[in-house]
């Protein structure tokens, strides 16, 4: 049974409809700037051997993954079936709406490393999704969630509309260590921008991220 952190209100969102009418048409489109892309490219090439098997939970058509680094095994997961089957990144993948069932259909310790970009923001019930992380994922294994300041903000839950950049570090700190999980690691950077505008100095979408690491037995 997952550690409830959330009260109900800081669960609703604006728009309560169906999540799987909101994702049904494919957005093959880049939710965050290429310098964000590149932070995020850069941490999953320190943080992910490449004999691990990867599961991309809320995935899109992009994994971010290094190019040049080819992994046992990369599952993804989803509300679009035509976006991850344009994603080249996945050796398989399947459909399921986080926000209804929270229950993963992996085996447990059967996974190395779980990847969240720009989804944890549209949890409504992340206490048991990070209570089922745990569980799948393998003794010294990984999550990695990252984001930045960008959102569908009526279907973000209360908790993240009113939080700041900081508020979302702690929040997804919080969630994960009352399932268990170890203090994890949190990294805030700003990113240059990309072309003239960076040269001049100016900024990119802010890199956020939490990394926590499951305890080896």
């Amino acid at each position: 049974m997952a550690v409830l952190v959330l009260n109900e209100a800081e669960r609703r969102k604006l728009d309560g409809s169906d999540d799987t009418l909101f994702y049904a048409e494919p957005r093959y489109v880049q939710h965050l700037d290429g310098a964000f892309r590149r932070r995020l490219t850069a941490l999953y090439r320190e943080r992910i051997p490449p004999c691990a098997v990867v599961l991309d939970l809320m995935s899109s058509w992009v994994s971010h993954l290094p190019e040049d680094i080819t992994y046992e095994e990369v599952i993804g997961h989803g509300l679009n079936g035509a976006e991850l089957a344009a994603n080249p990144r996945l050796d398989r993948h399947w459909l399921q709406d986080l926000n209804q069932d929270q229950h993963l259909p992996l085996a447990d310790a059967s996974v190395d490393a779980v990847l969240m970009v720009a989804g944890w923001q549209y949890l409504q019930r992340p206490e048991p999704v990070a209570a089922e992380l745990l569980r799948v994922v393998r003794p010294g294994g990984q999550v990695i969630v990252a984001f930045s300041n960008r959102m569908f903000f009526q279907k973000a839950p209360q908790v993240w509309t009113d939080g700041s950049d900081r508020d979302h570090l702690a929040y997804i700190s919080r969630v994960l260590q009352a399932q268990g999980w170890p203090a994890p690691q949190l990294i805030a950077e700003p990113t240059r921008a990309e072309g003239p505008m960076g040269w001049l100095g100016g900024q990119g979408d802010p890199f956020f991220a939490v990394v926590a690491e499951k305890p080896a037995p």
